[in-house]
């Protein structure tokens, strides 16, 4: 388990990675309860994701991407 603080880039990635799932969901006129539905996750993991306040899970990644119709690595490319 890691327990030095993270390289500030890790943050950093993590909210890109949540604009561009934000862009690709208002893209298909989602709302985040919409996009949780169709991903099958709670409306707050969806939030939490976005805002980069978390590390999501790869499950949630991919869920998240099938339920936008986007490959994976469109959502976590630099």
């Amino acid at each position: 388990m890691r327990t030095d603080p993270l390289p500030d880039w890790v943050p950093a990635r993590r909210r890109a990675i949540g604009d561009r799932i934000r862009a690709a969901r208002t893209h298909r006129n989602l709302t985040q309860e919409g996009l949780a539905e169709a991903a099958g996750l709670d409306r707050k993991t969806v939030n939490r994701t976005e805002q980069g306040a978390h590390s999501p899970l790869l499950d949630h990644l991919l869920l998240i991407a099938n339920a936008l119709d986007v490959p994976l690595a469109d959502l976590v490319r630099e």
